[in-house]
């Protein structure tokens, strides 16, 4: 069946808006029924596709190369379908307290599932911890950047006169929060904030930089190793941020097919799907 993603972002600066919304539109074919979106916030088209699929999962854009994968292994085993709809987490956390029809939430961060939770909008006790990642500066592939990040690093001056650091959104989005900490730790942030394009999610920011927009950007280190046009310049200290985290939980109007989808992402053969995009396994069901 063939399904429409749509990747939409808005940038803006640390300190006034610079450019207009613009917008990324990728078209593709879904396999048994499995469509992926990065619209926010839902249309009623897919409001509706939702409500008809066996599993409905929220989860933050970085997941989508993984998450993708390990979905069509599920479908070809089961027979089931899958939808799966992409973008921030703290888009899809506000989506399900609007009463978004989604059985299973896989979030970027520990603060909006616990937000979730503390709302009472998840299942508690269907809760995991069950990915790590690592947090990475980049830039185009073809670039002659080369920094060694650590405190007080030249970040500044390897951006130029007027590039821009490519970061999803600082104070909601989970990647462009730990990068924000990672920079104040660093001793580098209160110079760098003026220079800082803010994108909607990770694989926005990852864009900019892979078309040349942005000279350098911080995302994960599992979006880069989806992304040919980008090269790694460096990876940030582990102690510069909170750890990289990915809890997955029911919702608390899950359908009963979603537990089964959920045991299968916590199970030893959806591990492969995530490890293959370099996320680490944090913990399993059983």
């Amino acid at each position: 069946m063939a399904g429409i993603a749509s990747l939409r972002f808005t940038v803006h600066t640390c300190r006034s808006i610079r450019r207009s919304p613009r917008h990324v539109t990728e078209s593709h074919q879904a396999s048994r029924g499995h469509r992926a979106s990065f619209r926010v916030p839902l249309t009623p088209f897919l409001w509706a596709s939702a409500q008809a699929a066996d599993v409905t999962v929220f989860a933050a854009a970085s997941l989508k190369n993984a998450l993708d994968d390990a979905a069509k292994k599920y479908e070809a085993k089961t027979g089931d379908k899958v939808v799966v709809s992409y973008a921030a987490s703290s888009v899809l956390a506000k989506q399900i307290e609007q009463g978004a029809p989604a059985d299973i939430f896989f979030s970027a961060d520990l603060d909006w599932m616990d937000y979730l939770e503390q709302k009472k909008l998840i299942d508690a006790g269907s809760r995991h911890t069950l990915l790590g990642n690592s947090l990475v500066l980049i830039a185009p592939k073809d670039s002659a950047v080369s920094l060694t990040i650590e405190k007080n690093f030249p970040l500044l001056q390897a951006l130029g006169s007027d590039g821009k650091l490519a970061m999803a959104s600082v104070e909601t989005v989970p990647a462009g929060k730990y990068g924000k900490a990672a920079l104040t730790y660093l001793g580098v942030w209160d110079q760098e904030a003026p220079r800082v394009v803010q994108a909607e999610n990770v694989r926005a920011a990852l864009v900019f930089v892979a078309r040349g927009e942005a000279p350098l950007g911080i995302v994960y280190g599992t979006d880069a190793r989806a992304e040919p046009a980008v090269k790694v310049v460096g990876t940030f200290p582990e102690d510069s941020h909170p750890k990289i985290v990915y809890p997955v939980a029911l919702t608390a109007s899950a359908k009963p097919e979603a537990n089964k989808f959920l045991n299968f992402l916590l199970s030893s053969e959806a591990a492969p799907s995530f490890e293959a995009q370099g996320f680490s396994i944090e913990g399993k069901a059983g």
